[in-house]
């Protein structure tokens, strides 16, 4: 039985034929298939050299490579045509990628049970970065902002992310982004807020079956966001809540008799903390007759008489003394769309933010989707395909499970994902 490894680059090869070949006349030389499938090759791999390394094979033996046996390509492009091939595609052309690993995650036995929380219900969390910014480089997507120290303009590319998260999980599943970027006709340039509008507005439905609950920070914690999440795509939502932004929220705080309640507990570091937790029920979330209602939660965090810690969370779940702890859990859990997914993909062998190849027409957004779709494939393999899971087990790091799994195929030829996987579980030279 093949790897879910396999199934899964598979599955992204079938989405990429899919696609119509937007060049301009017949280029005999590379297929379309074979240049998108280059571009995710480097990124799945976390080898900038993944490619020179596998022509270089093809030429000195028998025009067998990795590149071929791994990943289907007949042949193997040069940068400069996979930054032509791929520029002015849709991004959205690879979605299709993404929500394939999402399914082989669901199907497998024990599917989303690791990330079930809050009674058999997901938590998506939503955040948006920025993952390119420069006084030069720059395309006809880029946002701009002019900078309040030197004057200059900048050119960035910005996008909302929505990731699978869970408390106590340590990995996170990215799901359909978004991207903030200039929109036709518009006075202004988009901005996060909009973006999450039409990032729901797009895809809550598709997702509605998780049965979400939506995370987020205290930008999102307003009427429109609230309202819009409740109201047309019937899910339920966290959000950081601030005394600055939610003024008439907290004026109704000071008059109320607030719910308590205390644990003691021992934290990560076996030190021992008071926990309190706080909450309120049915507020307006702002000022007026047609102002929604929302319950309010707190958690503070005391460490040998001294407070270390609090933070304050808006929710359209009704809180009780049963699911307080729970919530504030989930609330938090918002973090890891930072950790687990931001820095993960910024410093850990991604490479979000470097630039691959800007292009004109947003070729930036073409590689940072496929960047997602490694990303995705990876945490699959983490949480279901047992021969992945023996080769991190048998290297022990990440860095060293990556370093392993690019070095192996620059040197030696493998015919499929599992006599790979199987030469890093053994860890004997050939």
């Amino acid at each position: 039985m093949n790897p879910i490894v396999d199934i899964l680059i598979a599955k992204t090869r079938r989405c990429v034929d899919q696609l119509a070949d937007p060049r301009r006349g017949r280029n005999p030389q590379y297929c379309f298939s074979d240049i998108a499938m280059a571009a995710f090759s480097v990124f799945f791999m976390q080898s900038p050299s993944f490619l020179s390394r596998q022509r270089r094979m093809a030429e000195s033996g028998d025009g067998d490579s990795c590149a071929a046996s791994l990943f289907g390509m007949a042949r193997i492009p040069c940068d400069d045509h996979i930054r032509q091939g791929l520029d002015g595609i849709s991004p959205e052309s690879f979605y299709g990628a993404l929500d394939a690993a999402l399914t082989v995650l669901r199907q497998k036995p024990g599917g989303l049970k690791s990330f079930r929380r809050l009674g058999d219900r997901c938590l998506i969390a939503l955040g948006g970065t920025e993952f390119h910014r420069s006084t030069k480089v720059h395309c006809e997507l880029c946002s701009t902002r002019t900078s309040s120290s030197t004057g200059e303009i900048q050119y960035l590319h910005g996008v909302l992310s929505a990731t699978m998260v869970a408390p106590g999980h340590s990995r996170a599943v990215p799901l359909r982004p978004q991207f903030i970027e200039p929109q036709d006709n518009a006075p202004k340039q988009d901005c996060e807020l909009n973006a999450l509008k039409q990032w729901l507005d797009d895809n809550a439905a598709r997702y509605q079956d998780l049965r979400p609950v939506y995370l987020g920070d205290a930008l999102y914690a307003c009427q429109p966001i609230c309202q819009a999440i409740v109201e047309q795509h019937g899910a339920d939502f966290i959000f950081t809540a601030k005394k600055a932004k939610l003024s008439t929220l907290y004026e109704y705080h000071q008059g109320i008799q607030l719910e308590k309640m205390q644990s003691q507990v021992r934290n990560a570091r076996r030190q021992k903390e008071t926990r309190t937790y706080q909450w309120f029920n049915d507020m307006p979330i702002r000022d007026g007759d047609d102002a929604m209602r929302v319950n309010w939660m707190a958690l503070q965090i005391h460490r040998s008489g001294r407070k270390t810690y609090e933070c304050h969370f808006i929710t359209s779940i009704p809180i009780t003394r049963s699911n307080v702890k729970q919530l504030v859990e989930c609330a938090r859990s918002r973090w890891k769309i930072e950790n687990e997914s931001f820095n993960e993909l910024k410093n850990n062998g991604y490479h979000l933010e470097h630039n691959f190849g800007h292009g004109q027409k947003g070729l930036t957004n073409v590689l940072l989707v496929l960047n997602f779709i490694a990303f995705a494939i990876h945490t699959v393999c983490d949480e279901r395909c047992r021969l992945w899971q023996k080769a991190r087990g048998k290297l022990v790091t990440r860095r060293d499970f990556f370093t392993h799994l690019a070095v192996a195929p620059e040197y030696l030829y493998f015919q499929n994902w599992e006599s790979l996987l199987k030469k890093l579980v053994q860890g004997r030279p050939p």
